[in-house]
């Protein structure tokens, strides 16, 4: 194992909580082990773990984030995030396929709504022209998790939002049964709906969405009427 993640792991495991862990592999319907540590306490970690060990060589990243991704602890992940965040700015145009492997591997909301959002949105904001490239190819995996991505990575962007893709990608999911998806064009919308109330008010009106997706577009409109 790298000694960079085998530090890590003493790092987590001297502040680990079984009965805690229990609690938390139960709230992510056992999906994931974990070693027990609530938010804080894992900043705290992170925080003084970084400083004693420093942050990794930007040319090791994609293969640290790789091995950390497959621990089978969901606290590696968070790392794996919170590391990536730190270096979003210097990667390449090629990290996008590290950010694809994230969301493919593991995947549940708690990662996938920060890469997408954070992660990916960073990205793309730097390298825009992959934009229509990689929604399109995302959309045609037929991967919910990637279509998810696809649909929040702009949630962050507010009027640099571009809305003839947003609107075109909600349009080709508004039949979808999968929840992840219809919470997704509810949550897009919704947080437009901060930036131009209007349009989301016209698209919502004049579109066949699922209940779950109409509700969550409106709720912040219906709240401040």
């Amino acid at each position: 194992m790298n000694s960079y993640i085998q530090n890590l792991r003493q790092a987590f495991l001297l502040q680990a909580n079984p009965e805690i862990a229990m609690q938390q592999k139960a709230y992510m319907r056992n999906k994931f082990d974990y070693f027990g540590l609530k938010s804080p306490e894992q900043t705290a970690i992170r925080r003084d773990f970084i400083k004693q060990n420093g942050l990794p060589d930007i040319s090791n990243l994609d293969a640290l984030i790789h091995d950390l991704w497959l621990q089978p602890e969901r606290e590696f992940q968070y790392f794996a995030m919170m590391l990536t965040e730190k270096f979003i700015k210097k990667t390449d145009e090629n990290f996008i396929a590290v950010l694809g492997f994230m969301i493919t591997t593991k995947s549940w909301w708690d990662t996938v709504d920060y890469i997408a959002a954070t992660l990916v949105g960073k990205h793309f904001k730097r390298f825009p022209e992959q934009i229509p490239a990689y929604t399109e190819k995302w959309m045609a995996s037929g991967d919910f998790w990637l279509q998810r991505a696809a649909l929040l990575f702009q949630l962050k962007y507010k009027k640099d939002t571009d809305l003839d893709l947003m609107f075109n990608l909600i349009e080709r999911l508004a039949d979808k049964n999968e929840f992840f998806i219809r919470k997704a064009i509810g949550w897009v919308l919704r947080e437009y709906s901060k930036t131009d109330p209007e349009k989301v008010i016209k698209f919502v009106e004049n579109h066949e969405l699922k209940p779950l997706s109409r509700k969550e577009a409106l709720k912040v409109i219906e709240r401040e009427r």
